[in-house]
Formats: structure tokens, C-alpha cells, sequence
């Protein structure tokens, strides 16, 4: 008896240290198939001129260099980041509005919060349908009829190319400033309420507190919704391709759009493949930077 203890006793240490990723197999195999074997296969194709059922052909760093020396998409990279830069400046100043506006824990601001933050769980294409339908570019739109009771439009909204891209900015800043509120607000139930208490005996104003104790107490949560706000931002796609496709006349295309119809229209898999691997090399780098700043300013 003793020795069948002894035999089975380093089973149960490596069980227990099994027993986690045990539980996580699902979600790996999942992540696995669906995530990570697509990456590495798109990094693959990056380096060849892909020809269906006839055989890829290796082209080295051709579509790389072609990343260089394409106009169009030097255009659809300076959308990309006029797009990311408002859409993400307008998200968090309009978030962090509203989270100071509905903050605390009475029944009648988690309604008000509940309401506004109804349009962060509406799906991207059903938000974009809605937006081109209330700005439809005539005198019968809702927005330009209401425009017309005083005297202005109607606009052209999307089908414009001056007025495009920040139609599909106004949009994104209404989908995307409630779940930066709610971060927000989170954020602002941490901070200690004594430092509040301290500032009004010492009879600071409400503009001292927040410049010298909300907002240096939010910087952490600031960074979070920043980094995910310039991902948001460099992956745009949905709502740019049901609003407007990419244009009037590519006023509106962004990188990820252009990536779609290199593979969709033009059928170069290849070089839609290059732009995926680049574009994912420039946020991956982006966020660890903004990682590295957040690390110093907190030290």
C-alpha cells in the first residue's frame, strides 16, 4: 500500500497543474484556428503572387515595396489617421463628458446611463443604415429637413467628398463615446473621495479639482481607452463600407477598406495579405509605445 502512494503522489501535482489548461483547451483551439493560424497564413501569402488553382508564385518583398509606391494608398493612410485622430479625440472628450455629467449611484443617472449607452450595443451596420438614412443628402432627410426649418441645406452628408469622411467621424464619435463613459465612470468611482474633501476645504474651485485630481487620477484609465480607441481607429472598415464605400470618389477610403477591395475586386491576395501584415506591424508598435509612456509617467 505504501508503495501505490508513493507511485501516485506526483500525479496529483501535475493534474492540478494541468487541471487550468485544461479548462482553457477550448478557447486556445478556438484562438488557435480562427486567429492565430489566419495571422501567420497572411504573413505567408505576403511574400507571394497568389494565383488560385494555379500555384502561388513567390515574389519576395515585391508587394512590400509596392506599399511604397502606391498613390491610392498613401491617400487611404492619411484618411486613416484623420479619421483615428478626431474619432478618437471625439470619443474620449465626449465620453469623459458625460461619464462627469452621469457619475454616481442614484436610480435616475443608471437609467440616463442605460439610455446613452444604448448605442454602443448596436451592431455597426444597423448604426451605419440608420446614420445614411437620417442623412440622406436631400430635402426629405431627417436631418436636412430639419436643417431646412431654419434656413440651412440641405447637406450632402456622405455623398459628398468634403463632407464624407467627418459625416463617418460624427457617427463613430456617437457609437464609440458611451463605452469610453462607462470606462470613465469606472474610473471615477475609484478615486479616493477624501482628496475631493480636501480640495473644497481648502476652497478649490470645481476646475482646480478636476485639472489637479480627477485628471491626474484618470491617466491609467485614459491610457486603456487610447490604446483602444487608436486600434478601433487603424482598423476601421464596417462603418466606412456600409456609409459609403470608401467614397465619393475615395474621399473616405481608409486602409482596411482598401485592403478589402484589393482582394475582393482587384483579386491581389498578395498584396491585400502585405497591407494586412504592415497594418498589424503599425499597431502593434503603436500600442507598445503608448505602453512604454504610460510605464514613465508612472514612475
Amino acid at each position: 500500500m505504501t508503495v501505490r502512494r508513493h507511485r501516485s503522489a506526483p500525479a496529483k501535482p501535475l493534474l492540478r497543474r494541468l487541471g487550468p489548461w485544461l479548462y482553457l483547451a477550448p478557447l486556445l483551439l478556438f484562438i488557435g484556428v480562427f486567429k492565430m493560424w489566419p495571422l501567420i497564413w497572411g504573413v505567408y501569402l505576403s511574400f507571394f503572387h497568389v494565383r488560385p488553382y494555379l500555384g502561388n508564385e513567390y515574389v519576395g518583398t515585391d508587394n512590400y515595396n509596392k506599399l511604397f509606391s502606391d498613390p491610392d494608398l498613401r491617400s487611404a493612410v492619411v484618411h486613416t489617421v484623420f479619421d483615428a485622430f478626431l474619432a478618437v479625440a471625439g470619443s474620449i472628450l465626449v465620453g469623459f463628458g458625460l461619464a462627469l455629467l452621469l457619475q454616481g449611484p442614484a436610480r435616475h443617472v443608471r437609467i440616463l446611463r442605460t439610455a446613452v449607452f444604448l448605442p454602443t450595443v448596436i451592431a455597426m451596420v444597423a448604426a451605419a443604415e440608420l446614420w445614411t438614412t437620417l442623412l440622406y443628402p436631400s430635402r426629405y432627410g431627417a436631418v436636412n429637413s430639419m436643417l431646412g426649418r431654419v434656413g440651412i441645406g440641405p447637406e450632402p452628408f456622405f455623398s459628398s467628398p468634403h463632407s464624407s469622411l467627418v459625416s463617418v467621424i460624427a457617427m463613430q464619435v456617437w457609437k464609440h463615446a458611451p463605452y469610453d463613459m462607462v470606462i470613465f465612470v469606472a474610473g471615477l468611482a475609484s478615486i479616493d473621495r477624501e482628496m475631493y474633501e480636501a480640495c473644497q476645504i481648502d476652497g478649490a474651485t470645481r476646475w482646480q479639482r478636476l485639472r489637479y485630481v480627477t485628471l491626474p487620477s484618470l491617466r491609467p484609465i485614459t491610457t486603456i481607452v487610447l490604446v483602444l480607441g487608436v486600434i478601433r481607429g487603424l482598423r476601421v472598415f464596417t462603418d466606412i463600407w456600409v456609409a459609403t464605400n470608401g467614397g465619393p470618389a475615395g474621399s473616405s477610403e481608409s486602409v482596411v477598406t482598401y485592403l478589402y477591395r484589393q482582394f475582393s475586386q482587384n483579386d491581389d491576395t498578395g498584396y491585400a495579405a502585405a497591407l494586412g501584415t504592415a497594418l498589424l506591424v503599425v499597431t502593434v508598435v503603436l500600442t507598445c509605445l503608448m505602453l512604454l509612456w504610460r510605464r514613465r509617467e508612472e514612475t
